[in-house]
């Protein structure tokens, strides 16, 4: 159905030249079935199923008119009837079907107004939720078949690297093994650039447990290629010297004349901000199960990108796509890392050498170390203030731009912007993460937002109002989630409140957090958010998926960092990088604002503006910005809790 669902649809101008125009432009082109960019309700269902839907019922109403001499005006249809009143005949759109699937079908289909909506707009019980209550959903690693066989892998640990040298003696002498193989570098073109894997090591027994264990015996020499010395220390060395010298500096925004402004400011102030790698860390780490022969391949797998995954694993077992099957599972989770073909035909090529179905899990310390992260960035900020404290100037320069493109700008009125990027490239392998460069953007851009508001001795949300008169649906979403947070009601000692607005994926999303820091720790007591997505199709849905965006990114801003020493990812486990659990998660209120513009996504915005409204409250509650995540690493202590005198009663 992809030919006509996209031919002579106009794309809304404003999303054609951001990341959302490539992506629809992609999938107009290859016919790319993909879980990511927040594209599922403004993409595939309202370029493709609304029409897919308009289209089949105006050939049933046509079919219908015919059938029963009446114009087609007259008829109406509901709940998978056609009626016409007027001489009281009903029938199920059954009885047309035939008839009507042989019409061509409209390619510009009359679509319903939001008023005429009887099943859209409405929070409907879900069909999955029963059987991933009751354990019976399948998941890729609920997979079983006659015969089949374990793996468990290990890749380079330095990304880049080989296999120099490799004793698997002890592990073939060990019980249950099969065999151990060796799988070369492979490499594809992502979501997010491209992706390239380095040598595994394979160990194939008759229980994942055997396999593990075994896999643990090898001996094992790397080449790591001269990254040995790199670590997370010298990477943001490496950023800063970089965007010191600003070599090569690209512009994003140029407006006005910032060297003007800045010059006639009457207060000017900087800051840098600094956000590390981070992991995935699906709760359903990468797995796959294969069944490879010389003339066609079976893939069992969970991921976010079948058909690009088909095509992928084709072109690397040298096989005809018609050739490849591959059967799509529930994920325990993807976030972006399993929409890379990697795991997948780790699997193939395994099953493969093996000449067996093989069944590849990784482990949690692999999942971690073999990631595609979510890059570190360093972002540098100057703002010059007038006298009556207005916003009149805005530079930034940030090093390595990836996507969406609009992720560094301001929504704000400010007449001077100088925004730009550097490159500065590290070996560390980069993918897509939930919301994508607006993680960091978005935390950088609304806390020096922040320092702006009270450098100019103003109240962060009246601040950010004043610059959004021209953009009301922004204002609207700002003044919501003020108005449902009860800004400006007193916060006791120890307390703090923060806010940030965040625009991203066609939607806008409004977030206040409420803190309390003691002895220097902090608790996250609550989240107030306000979305605009244009129009809720499932308010339920659209809740569950903001909430779950704040859990997601509150876990990174607090806890996460994956960091870099010897060439190599130092973390393994839950135990080193840590995530938000239910004891220590907010209370979450989320509130929707149906403006009638453009529909947006939803799985995606949730996240970005959670980490400036924490650290902006942390402020409030505090006095001290964080200006480098995660919050755990950053000393809150008030002076009194961090003297020598606290510290020995303590001791």
């Amino acid at each position: 159905g992809r030919g006509y669902l996209f031919k002579g649809v106009d794309f809304p101008d404003v999303v054609v030249p951001t990341v959302d125009g490539l992506m629809l432009n992609l999938a107009d082109a290859i016919g790319m079935q993909v879980t990511g960019g927040s594209m599922s309700i403004r993409t595939t269902g309202q370029y493709f199923l609304r029409a897919a839907g308009a289209s089949v019922r105006e050939m049933l109403v046509k079919t219908a008119s015919k059938a029963w001499g009446v114009p087609e005006s007259e008829i109406r249809t509901a709940k998978s009837m056609l009626h016409h009143d007027s001489s009281g005949r009903s029938t199920p759109y059954s009885e047309f079907a035939a008839a009507a699937a042989e019409m061509t079908p409209s390619s510009t289909p009359k679509l319903k107004k939001t008023s005429q909506f009887t099943v859209m707009g409405q929070s409907k019980p879900r069909h999955d939720v029963p059987s991933k209550v009751d354990g019976t959903a399948m998941f890729a690693m609920d997979v079983k078949h006659p015969g089949m066989v374990y793996a468990a892998v290990k890749r380079t640990p330095v990304a880049g690297g080989t296999l120099r040298r490799v004793d698997d003696s002890a592990a073939r002498a060990m019980k249950g093994v099969i065999d151990v193989v060796k799988v070369g570098p492979s490499s594809a073109a992502g979501l997010v650039g491209s992706y390239s894997a380095g040598d595994t090591i394979a160990v194939v027994a008759d229980s994942y447990w055997r396999a593990e264990k075994a896999l643990a015996a090898l001996k094992l020499e790397w080449n790591t290629e001269g990254k040995e010395r790199v670590s997370s220390e010298s990477i943001f060395e490496q950023f800063d010297r970089d965007i010191t010298a600003g070599i090569d500096r690209a512009n994003d925004v140029a407006m006005g004349d910032a060297t003007a402004a800045f010059d006639s400011a009457a207060t000017v102030l900087t800051a840098d901000y600094r956000v590390p790698y981070l992991a995935h860390t699906c709760m359903e780490p990468p797995n796959a199960t294969a069944e490879v022969s010389a003339d066609r391949a079976e893939i069992w797998v969970g991921c976010q990108n079948p058909l690009g995954f088909r095509q992928h694993l084709a072109a690397s077992l040298g096989l005809d796509v018609e050739q490849v099957t591959l059967h799509n599972y529930f994920m325990g989770g993807g976030f972006g890392r399993k929409s890379n073909a990697d795991y997948a035909l780790q699997a193939a090529m395994i099953a493969r050498q093996v000449g067996r179905p093989v069944q590849m899990v990784y482990s949690r310390a692999e999942d971690i170390k073999q990631d595609f992260y979510r890059p570190a960035v360093q972002s540098r900020f100057k703002a010059g203030l007038d006298a009556d404290g207005k916003l009149v100037a805005w530079q930034n320069t940030y090093v390595d731009k990836h996507e969406p493109v609009e992720a560094p700008l301001i929504p704000y009125a400010v007449a001077a912007q100088d925004i730009g990027h550097v490159a500065s490239p590290t070996h560390v392998p980069f993918g897509a993460w939930r919301s994508v460069d607006h993680s960091q953007h978005g935390f950088f851009t609304e806390s020096f937002v922040d320092e702006a508001a009270h450098a100019a001795g103003k109240d962060p949300y009246e601040f950010r109002a004043e610059m959004l008169k021209d953009k009301p649906r922004l204002l609207a979403v700002l003044n919501r989630v003020a108005k449902e947070a009860d800004w400006g009601r007193p916060m006791e000692e120890g307390r703090g409140r923060g806010i940030s607005l965040q625009e991203s994926f066609g939607s806008i999303v409004g977030q206040v957090v409420e803190v309390t820091v003691s002895a220097g720790k902090t608790w996250v007591d609550r989240v107030v958010a306000v979305i605009d997505a244009g129009y809720a199709v499932s308010p339920d849905g659209t809740k569950a998926q903001i909430e779950s965006g704040i859990i997601y990114g509150l876990s990174a801003a607090m806890y996460g960092e994956i960091t870099i020493e010897d060439g190599a990812v130092a973390q393994s486990s839950f135990a080193d990088y840590d995530t938000i659990r239910m004891h220590d998660s907010p209370v979450i209120e989320t509130h929707i604002i149906n403006s009638g513009a453009e529909m947006g996504g939803a799985g995606e915005p949730g996240t970005p503006g959670v980490a400036p409204a924490l650290a902006n409250a942390i402020f409030d509650a505090t006095g001290k910005r964080v200006r480098t995540l995660p919050v755990i690493k950053a000393d809150l202590r008030s002076d009194a809790e961090a003297s020598p005198a606290v510290a020995a009663l303590g001791a």
